[in-house]
Formats: structure tokens, sequence, C-alpha cells
């Protein structure tokens, strides 16, 4: 028997605009923990909605930081969210202020590693298009520019390669947003991806748990603001 399609039956669906619904998660998770504003800094924010942590929540009406460097998804970006400040630019790990910034065939692989942009290549289905140097700046430069009072609800990390170095530069100590989403697996096309258990250690040792992971994307909560339900940003 074919059952018709009902609309009323779906009037309760929600709607993910991450890759493989993080947004949805970290939502449970702010909502558990009692946050009514959620604000956000998403480093390698990539696109204005398509596979976006932020998304759902730039349309609720709350705002953030988006910090991107390729600059035509910048362009993007800054005509579908004029709320947000954008900035085009890339998360330094060390002293250096501008880095060669490689540009995939596919953009959601740009990286600023060489390693991972020649690693793409060999798998014989991309291409660098480009190398632009990209000026880089610290999450440091970041919270006191744009968080001085208030470090945000969410910091979603999704930089090709990088993601354990970038996150090793957040001082956790200094800076405690409630949850944290980190790409967790390194790309490959052949299902031989490999998950960087640094992270999930890194993390627990700065007192944060994974709340959930959806095999590409891991989400943390602070251990001690979940215990308390704190309301806290």
């Amino acid at each position: 028997m074919i059952e018709l399609f009902e609309p009323w039956r779906w009037r309760d669906a929600k709607h993910s605009y991450s890759q493989a619904g993080e947004d949805l998660i970290i939502d449970f998770v702010a909502k558990a923990m009692q946050i009514e504003e959620v604000t956000y800094l998403d480093i390698g924010a990539h696109h204005p909605s398509q596979f976006s942590n932020t998304y759902l929540f730039y349309r609720r009406g709350f705002q953030g930081v988006l910090v991107e460097p390729d600059p035509e998804l910048m362009a993007s970006i800054k005509r579908v969210r004029p709320r947000d400040v954008c900035i085009e630019a890339g998360v330094g790990v060390t002293s250096a202020r501008v880095a060669q910034f490689f540009v995939m065939s596919t953009r959601t692989l740009n990286t600023f590693s060489e390693a991972e942009a020649k690693r793409y290549e060999a798998m014989g289905t991309q291409r660098i298009e480009k190398v632009l140097p990209v000026p880089l700046i610290t999450f440091d430069d970041i919270f006191a520019d744009r968080f001085l009072d208030k470090e945000p609800t969410l910091v979603s990390i999704d930089v090709e390669g990088l993601d354990f170095d970038v996150l090793s530069t957040l001082n956790l100590n200094k800076y405690r947003p409630a949850i944290i989403c980190v790409e967790t697996l390194q790309y490959s096309e052949t299902r031989e991806e490999v998950k960087d258990t640094r992270i999930a250690q890194l993390m627990s040792d700065n007192g944060y748990f994974a709340f959930g992971d959806t095999y590409i994307n891991t989400i943390f909560v602070d251990l001690g603001r979940w215990k308390s339900g704190s309301k806290r940003s």
C-alpha cells in the first residue's frame, strides 16, 4: 500500500543547514543550557547557508562573526548575511600575519595547508585553481575586537587539515564558549577517512566533553556549564 503525502505530518519537522545536522544538535544543547541568545564565531564559514553551522541561528535573528579567507565566498556571505560581522582572513597558528591560501576546484576543500591541497590533487578529481596571499588574524584579535564583554555561545571550526592546529591556539582558560563544533574527520574520496583523536583529547584536557558526533564533526560542550545549566551568553 502506498501512503499518500500529507503535509501536516511534516509540520513539526526541523530543517538543518549544516552538513550532517550539527546545527540541530547545537540548538538542542543551547536550549538544554537555557541559553536564550546564541551568538557565534564561525571560522571557515565557506557559504552563507550551505553546510553552515550558524545560519540556523542567523535566521532566528541572532548574529555573530564569520571568518572566511576566500574573497568570492566572502562576497556571497556579505550579501546574504548583512547583520553578521565578516572578516576576510584566516586564523593563524604561528606568528606569521600572511599565508598562502589554496583555492581548490571544490571550494569546500579550500585550505591553508599545502600538504592537504596536494593530497587532494593526488586523489585525481581535485585541482588547485589558484593560490592567494591572505592576511591572518588570531583568536585574541577576534575576541578583543568583537567579543570583549562576552565570549560567543558557539565557536565553529572547519579549516581543512588545520582544525587541531587552529583549535590549539584558542585559549580555553581565558575564553569559554559554551559549545565548540570542530571538523574531526580527514577528507577522503575512498572511504578511508581518519578521525583526529588529538582534538577530543585537547578538549577533554580543557574541561569539555563530546556531546555529539556526526562522524564529520564533533560537538563539544563546556562540562562545568552543562552541569550547572548556566544561562550565561
